[in-house]
């Protein structure tokens, strides 16, 4: 069973979609199983994370944009990609160094997520993007 799924983002930060995943497994009436999800784009990415306390997701963005600052800082001045402006090469960077597919097991129907986990899309761009995600459910 498989679906996609979009996320329109405002600019950085995480955007969790993990109702959206739960409500997908819920529907597919599998007992047991592999949800995978994966993300069809370059400068954002996925992650899974603590979804009871905004100040973790917070600091996880301000880690990545102090790790990989925007290319117009001068620490970034070996790159080459700009042609898509400041932030670009640096989302494409966030992006490797993330993940762009969550394999998640299934048991009784439902994710097997921790108390504090959630899934999240971690958008990398300034700009307002619309993030295509794919939901597979193996079983």
């Amino acid at each position: 069973m498989q679906t996609i799924q979009t996320i329109s983002t405002s600019g950085p930060g995480l955007y969790e979609f993990t109702e959206q995943a739960a409500a997908f497994v819920g529907a597919a009436n599998v007992n047991e199983g592999l949800l995978t999800v994966f993300v069809r784009h370059t400068s954002c990415s996925l992650v899974i994370q603590e979804n009871a306390d905004p100040q973790v997701q917070t600091d996880l963005q301000e880690f990545f944009n102090r790790l990989v600052p925007d290319a117009d800082d001068p620490v970034m001045g070996y790159l080459r990609h700009r042609s898509e402006g400041p932030d670009d090469m640096p989302a494409h960077i966030k992006a490797a160094l993330t993940q762009t597919s969550l394999t998640i097991p299934i048991a009784s129907g439902k994710m097997l997520l921790g108390t504090w986990q959630g899934l999240f899309l971690f958008e990398h761009r300034r700009r307002p993007h619309d993030r295509t995600l794919v939901f597979h459910l193996g079983a």
